[in-house]
């Protein structure tokens, strides 16, 4: 692997922490506590499609649903470690084990019955992380609450008499 696009990579990672600080100190404790995804777990998720890829050149198939799942998980703990947003991201963990099957489905022999796990953990992951997201929405909007519920009644007054004015002919 060339050295210079590791220290590249580091150079980026070491760059979002510092955007993502703001007005807190930075040093070594703070590294470890918002950067730990990308130094331990994303490298990890990494190195088992490294194994498969490169090592055991497309044998192993089953060194893809660790990869997949620590790759994904990894992503969604930096994203949720960098914005504090662990209570809407958590649903983020559903999806990275769907993606670790997806990529054994996806490389290996091309089981369908694969799909019915993923399909059922992708469609959780989803629905989640929707409706934790509308609800985090709502939260964060609650000063202007009677602002959202005056224009929800008058968009569903308005729907409800345009649907009279169609039925009416």
């Amino acid at each position: 692997m060339n050295r210079g696009w590791i220290v590249g990579a580091l150079l980026i990672v070491l760059g979002i922490l510092l955007f993502s600080q703001g007005d807190r100190s930075f040093n070594t404790g703070t590294v470890f506590a918002y950067g730990w995804p990308t130094m331990f777990v994303i490298p990890m998720g990494v190195f088992f499609h490294w194994m498969y890829f490169f090592m055991l050149n497309r044998r192993g198939v089953g060194m893809l649903v660790p990869g997949g799942i620590l790759f994904v998980a990894g992503v969604v703990c930096q994203l949720s470690a960098l914005t504090g947003a662990w209570a809407i991201t958590w649903p983020g963990f559903l999806l990275a084990v769907a993606f670790g099957l997806f990529e054994l489905y996806w490389f290996g022999s091309r089981n369908r019955w694969l799909m019915i796990p993923i399909a059922i953990l992708s469609g959780l992951s989803v629905l989640f992380f929707a409706v934790f997201s509308v609800g985090y929405l709502f939260n964060s909007l609650s000063m202007s609450r009677p602002i959202i519920a005056a224009l929800l009644v008058i968009a569903g007054g308005a729907i409800i008499l345009v649907r009279k004015k169609e039925h009416s002919y």
